[in-house]
């Protein structure tokens, strides 16, 4: 599996860059046309004075102008078709990225993928599409055909050649030096960037503690450093580009009026006509336009190539998804063996060496102190993160071997920070089914208790409920979220501290929905410190420091301490009214 994995990404990158590659083809052969059409003017310019002045000829320049006229049209149309090109590479990357983009938000704290807010692969994804719709690239197509112009140059006259040969060399160093100059502080801004943004957000969720207690001159002087060290790298990269940018285009008319005034010592000498003189100025403008153009673009150009990198490594990390056989719904047994794990992208583990193994019908209570690992393992048996050492295995197969989409379907969650999604409360308990069914969205929420408080609203299921639920209480948002992990009756429900937002009516209510769990012949378990969310509870695990200190009926566990004391760390446990866990 973990050869397939790092395999199929890239097989995926190489058949996504192999679509594209007539594309790119197509682009490549007008930007060639383009290329050879652009030498229109300075043609045009040499018959006029070589020809047409000498000759007072007016119908070879009407001829000759009508012509000129042709050509330009062709090639205005040509670059408006390579833009149009270039605009569906851009879409076309998206089209083939966003799944995969979008599939990283959610995994991205499992495998510990992206850092600050998270939202740094949509943006890079953004950041390329926007750059392959715009200019830069166009200089990058431009930049192969130089030679072509420096070696009409030639043809015109040695000198001018030779003339419009080092401006190029001057040109394109100053290019050179942009990508050198350019990458450190553009990479440094980009890495503020993402601090910026992840700290804004943070305030944003968290505002109203910052409000209400008096902090929003701390935060505001900490955004001022987070930001100001951000715009000095910005400044910094900005500085780079815009110097060698102004630097390139002064150079450049520089150069346009060197090759005239070289152009002019030709003619004086009779070595040249006027007609070259004024075509080599036009062509060697031409010639080192994109040179300037991709100067200008150069901040651009490292900023989608950083982002491109990062999209490279994260396809590159995203697990393949390939299942040959799909596994039949778990119905009997979760087993957990010998079970270590650590949180994504640290090596310190939380939880070592647990082995515990329930059948259907079974209602799972762990407790232990603050901090001992139980959130740990709701994330473990559920699939969100990963185990360092062990297995869990539902039915006897491990979790690695289930299609993720298919083993959510029989997976019902509850995280001890709850948090619904913009949108309804029907399409919240559906988990945003496409055509959920009204008699499972009903089902869910009658097992959950809510039924009566949702139809009491003006829309009832309709209702929408902001963005977080911010239009309900936490004890509504709960409430629904228990819904939620109950939808389809699926076989395991994990519940992180269910009830730290519910009353007694909530508390009530959760212990018929556990006891019509084990009903049905599912799997609960319950992370708890209060004992009200235990009632329905006929076994109990005890984890103490990341370490199972007893596993066993409830009645034996809870005795167990008053005979015999747990390990050092552990509390006395009680139920009925009285303190668990901590």
């Amino acid at each position: 599996m973990v050869s397939q994995s790092k395999e199929v990404p890239r097989t995926f990158l190489l058949a996504m860059l192999a679509s594209l590659r007539k594309v790119f083809f197509s682009i490549a052969i007008a930007s060639a046309v383009i290329s050879v059409l652009a030498l229109t003017g300075s043609l045009f310019m040499l018959q006029v004075y070589d020809r047409v002045i000498p000759g007072h000829s007016v119908s070879t320049l009407v001829g000759i102008g009508i012509i000129a006229a042709t050509l330009f049209v062709f090639q205005g149309i040509l670059e408006l078709l390579r833009s149009m090109l270039l605009a569906r590479v851009g879409v076309a990357l998206d089209e083939r990225m966003n799944e995969k983009v979008f599939g990283s938000l959610m995994l991205q704290h499992q495998l510990a993928l992206v850092p600050g807010d998270g939202m740094q692969s949509v943006r890079d994804l953004d950041k390329v599409r926007s750059f392959l719709s715009g200019a830069g690239p166009i200089a990058l197509f431009d930049l192969p055909w130089i030679p072509l112009y420096l070696g009409l140059c030639f043809l015109f006259h040695f000198w001018i050649g030779l003339t419009a040969t080092c401006g190029a060399i001057v040109l394109v160093s100053l290019a050179v030096l942009a990508e050198i100059l350019s990458q450190r502080p553009a990479a440094e801004a980009a890495k503020d960037l993402t601090a910026r943004l992840a700290f804004a957000e943070g305030v944003r969720r968290n505002w109203e503690a910052v409000v209400a207690m008096g902090f929003v001159g701390r935060m505001t002087d900490r955004w001022t450093d987070i930001n100001g060290a951000y715009m000095a790298n910005q400044l910094v990269a900005a500085n780079v580009i815009g110097t060698l940018t102004t630097t390139s285009r002064i150079l450049r008319l520089m150069l346009q009026s060197a090759v005239l005034a070289v152009g002019a010592i030709l003619v004086i000498q009779q070595e040249a006509t006027g007609g070259i003189m004024i075509a080599s100025s036009i062509l060697v403008s031409r010639a080192l336009a994109p040179v300037e153009l991709a100067i200008g673009h150069w901040k651009g150009f490292v900023a989608a190539r950083q982002s491109w990198l990062r999209l490279v490594k994260l396809v590159d990390i995203l697990p393949a998804e390939i299942r040959s056989v799909s596994l039949p719904a778990p119905r009997s047994k979760l087993t957990v063996e010998s079970l270590s794990v650590a949180p994504p992208g640290n090596r310190e583990l939380v939880l070592r060496n647990i082995s515990f193994g329930v059948s259907a019908g079974t209602i799972l209570g762990v407790i232990g102190p603050s901090a001992s690992g139980k959130s740990s393992l709701a994330r473990a048996i559920t699939g969100i993160w990963p185990a360092s050492s062990g297995s869990i295995r539902l039915d006897q197969a491990a979790l690695s071997q289930w299609d993720p989409s298919k083993l959510g379907r029989n997976v019902g969650y509850l995280p001890q920070d709850v948090s619904l999604f913009d949108g309804s409360i029907a399409d919240n308990i559906s988990r945003f089914d496409e055509q959920p069914s009204s008699e499972s969205v009903v089902a869910a929420a009658k097992s959950a208790g809510v039924y009566d408080m949702i139809v009491k609203l003006p829309q009832g299921f309709d209702t929408l409920i902001g963005e977080s639920g911010s239009r309900l209480s936490a004890g509504q948002r709960q409430r629904i979220a228990l819904a939620r992990a109950l939808y389809g009756e699926p076989f395991l429900v994990v519940l992180d501290e269910p009830n730290s937002n519910l009353d007694t009516e909530g508390d009530a209510a959760l212990t018929q929905a556990l006891l019509g769990v084990r009903a049905r012949g599912g799997i609960g378990v319950v992370i708890a410190h209060r004992p009200s969310a235990l009632a329905a509870a006929e076994t109990l695990l005890v984890i103490v420091e990341g370490r199972l200190q007893a596993f066993g009926p409830k009645e034996t566990i809870i005795a167990e301490p008053v005979r015999q004391p747990l390990k050092q760390g552990a509390v006395r446990l009680k139920i009925g009214g009285e303190e668990t866990g901590s």
